[in-house]
């Protein structure tokens, strides 16, 4: 049996969350953006072109595997489901093979944590793609960014915005585990069906 069906133009979407433009790359908030990237490279997928208000590119995850794309939502976090909504009609991915990878301020640095559907915890770019998909019930890889020692909205927003606090190697050790998690959603879905 094929994977996937065949039925729809990819098997999976991938949605990196994060913020368009130089003064957000290299913050935790944008590590959605760093691990789809990195998949996109780890898949050969090439240059993404843009498409649906993001950064667009499919192609197969390994020569013989499921079609994939990756999307890079250029709307900014709180409204990335404007991006990811009309990408998912057009590419007809059902709702549970969409992956969005995104940052995590209640979990440590560096844990991973994967789930289908859930509570949106406050994090506006879940809200934005509940909105788009009409729909919580997608595949979220969480990915631990800390939190600093406040609740205060301008503290936390500092805190995510700014340079990350860790090592260089540190947070390239954290994509890589983020990108291990999203193969494994995918391959135990190929092992399932």
């Amino acid at each position: 049996m094929r994977f996937g069906g065949g039925s729809a133009p990819v098997d999976w979407l991938v949605v990196g969350l994060g913020n368009p433009g130089a003064t957000y790359d290299g913050t935790p908030h944008n590590v959605g953006f760093q691990v789809a990237s990195a998949l996109r490279a780890r898949w050969g997928l090439g240059r993404p072109r843009q498409k649906w208000a993001g950064l667009y590119v499919d192609g197969r995850a390994e020569p013989a595997g499921p079609r994939v794309g990756v999307l890079l939502p250029q709307t900014y976090m709180n409204e990335s489901g404007r991006a990811a909504g009309p990408a998912r009609g057009a590419l007809k991915v059902p709702l549970e093979r969409v992956i969005a990878v995104h940052d995590e301020i209640d979990l440590k640095f560096g844990d991973v944590r994967t789930r289908l559907g859930g509570g949106l915890a406050g994090h506006n770019g879940l809200k934005s793609l509940k909105a788009g998909f009409a729909s919580p019930d997608f595949q979220r890889v969480r990915i631990g960014v800390g939190r600093p020692d406040s609740t205060d909205p301008e503290i936390v927003a500092a805190y995510v915005l700014g340079a990350w606090r860790q090592s260089k190697a540190e947070v390239e050790e954290l994509v890589d585990r983020a990108c291990t998690a999203v193969e494994r959603i995918i391959e135990q879905a190929d092992e399932a069906g």
